[in-house]
């Protein structure tokens, strides 16, 4: 099979490494151009056969697209899409937040679109080298296009599961974002961060207020969820991880903070739930201009 990757941060080449591990030919879309991909991962450093274009016009025929931007830069992909959007290929849509659907129902895809959560500490740390420092796990919503995908990809570092309530899933995955993200953003520190009693204190409550809205939303959340997530982080993450928002500031890119931070009060103020913590990070990373900072 041909699969076209969207994207080339950390998602998209972990996902690309997946696909040739799978044994399907790969090309990456991107906008920086570079020679190859290489990928870093606990298991040792590979450079990955795949083609890189930063061309639409030069993208042949995919049998499936993955869609690995942010949010925000979804729109830039609209070129890459309308070149591959064939009414036949699954178009995969890789995004933190709950807006999978929504973030291309103004595309006017042909494709099936198939949304999908994924969980893995992964840092694009220049062009064209992405390092990997954990396994990868998807979740993607249950049907005949979701069992297809879970077919053609599941193997080596990467589990591909279903999920008949895709909203509960994206919320759960919600909680692992809206309070580390915008706090390691804000800090410019690392996982460590969360050690701190205060922020645990601060994380507790973001979490909590996150937790009302997923419920309003339809999702099938309890409190217990938001402590384990952050249980999760403290004892089972290595503190030296950062975050999707952590890198896109240290890198000088915009932030996905409108689409997890921002969505999670959106929704919150539909149903009339007040979310003051969530709110307030929400002030603080708009205020951020971006800035090419040193590592942390």
């Amino acid at each position: 099979m041909h699969i076209a990757v969207i994207g080339s941060g950390g998602i998209g080449g972990v996902l690309a490494a997946a696909a040739e591990a799978a044994g399907h030919e790969v090309t990456l879309c991107v906008r920086t151009p570079f020679d190859r991909l290489t990928v870093e991962t606990p298991e040792g450093t590979s450079e990955v056969p795949a083609t890189v274009v930063t061309d639409p016009s030069s993208v042949g025929a995919a049998d499936w697209v993955l869609l690995t931007t942010k949010v925000q830069d979804v729109p830039s992909a609209a070129g890459w899409l309308k070149a591959l959007d064939d009414g036949r290929a699954p178009i995969v849509v890789v995004q933190n937040g709950v807006e999978h659907r929504s973030s291309v129902a103004g595309m006017g895809l042909r494709g099936p679109v198939l949304p999908a959560l994924v969980y893995v500490a992964a840092e694009r740390v220049r062009p064209g080298h992405v390092v990997r420092r954990s396994p990868v796990t998807m979740q993607v919503e249950a049907g005949e296009v979701g069992d297809r995908f879970r077919e053609l990809i599941s193997g080596g570092p990467l589990t591909v599961r279903t999920t008949t309530d895709f909203r509960t899933a994206a919320w759960r995955k919600m909680l692992t974002n809206v309070a580390p993200n915008p706090i390691t953003a804000l800090t410019l520190r690392r996982l460590d961060v969360l050690a701190d009693p205060d922020v645990q204190e601060l994380s507790t409550g973001v979490l909590a207020e996150a937790v009302e809205v997923a419920r309003a939303e339809g999702a099938d959340l309890e409190p217990e969820d938001a402590e384990r997530v952050l249980a999760d982080y403290i004892e089972k993450f290595p503190p030296t991880n950062g975050t999707s928002m952590l890198y896109d500031r240290l890198a000088g890119l915009p932030t996905e903070h409108e689409h997890i931070t921002g969505a999670l009060v959106r929704a919150a103020d539909q149903h009339g739930i007040p979310v003051p913590l969530n709110r307030a990070l929400l002030t603080l990373m708009r205020a951020l201009r971006p800035t090419k900072l040193p590592p942390v």
